[in-house]
């Protein structure tokens, strides 16, 4: 049954009214980034007299932000893609095979989505002390997989229980499976090319946590090896009266994840509304 009129413009405008609850603070925050600290009692929305691209520069050479900024990437590369193909591998197994003790191992694993940081932060600090990793990119890489893998594990193990299971019969009887590698094929020619919204809305998420991550960095980490969230807090300590450089400085430690989303975000929520946490 089709929606009336008046339901449709109801909906659309509960959904008007999110929408600037969304955006209006990202928006706020970006005029704020382009005026000058005179401009501020004018009101958060109003316009600048002056756009001040200067801010931007301030705050990436306030508190060395070039030099967090390529930090941050070299930590959430790497930790999106082993998080990204140990989750696969993880939630094929747990979803389309059984194994003995199959249910403890999971549970031991969804144990990681239970932990906080500051319970396990002071066990991780000792761990990366005795494996002489700490105040290095190991430090910061490591510890976020474990913790990623846990939450991938449980989302594409979801997603491949959501695989109808007559599909890799089919498989079977069409000769996928006749190498000594079986299980590889049903995986990589059949079912990875059905899970291309899972697999993406995974990489959102966890660049979106990694990118950013305070506490683990701050730390594990030296000021060597510190990223732009722990910049950011840095250039807050240098100038926490200039508003301004400040709201530069958050604007571009949050585009990167804003690109990436509006990059992908047709497969993320086809990745959520397909189904991809059932099971």
């Amino acid at each position: 049954m089709r929606a009336s009129r008046s339901q449709q413009l109801l909906t659309y405008g509960i959904l008007t009214v999110f929408l600037f609850v969304a955006v209006m603070p990202f928006a706020g925050n970006l005029l704020t980034s382009l005026k000058g600290r005179t401009e501020l009692s004018g009101g958060l929305f109003t316009l600048p007299e002056s756009w001040l691209w200067s801010n931007y520069s301030d705050a990436w050479q306030g508190a060395r932000f070039g030099d967090f900024f390529i930090n941050s990437l070299v930590v959430v590369v790497p930790v999106v893609l082993v998080s990204l193909i140990l989750s696969m591998l993880s939630g094929y197994a747990f979803g389309m095979m059984s194994f003995p003790g199959q249910n403890l191992l999971l549970l031991v694993i969804i144990l990681g989505l239970m932990a906080p940081h500051e319970a396990v932060i002071i066990s991780v600090w000792h761990l990366m002390d005795q494996l002489h990793l700490r105040n290095s990119y190991y430090a910061l890489i490591l510890p976020q997989i474990a913790l990623s893998f846990s939450f991938g594990t449980f989302w594409m193990r979801a997603h491949f229980k959501g695989i109808p299971r007559d599909l890799v019969d089919a498989a079977v009887v069409d000769g996928c499976t006749t190498s000594p590698f079986s299980p590889r094929n049903v995986l990589w020619r059949i079912l990875l090319p059905l899970s291309g919204p899972a697999l993406m809305s995974l990489v959102v998420l966890i660049f979106m946590w990694t990118w950013n991550e305070f506490f683990l960095v701050l730390v594990l980490g030296d000021s060597a090896h510190r990223t732009l969230p722990v910049g950011l807090a840095l250039l807050r300590g240098q100038y926490s009266s200039n508003v301004p450089v400040m709201a530069a400085a958050s604007t571009i430690v949050s585009l990167p994840v804003l690109v990436l989303y509006f990059l992908f975000q047709r497969h993320f929520i086809q990745g959520i509304a397909s189904g991809a946490v059932k099971g």
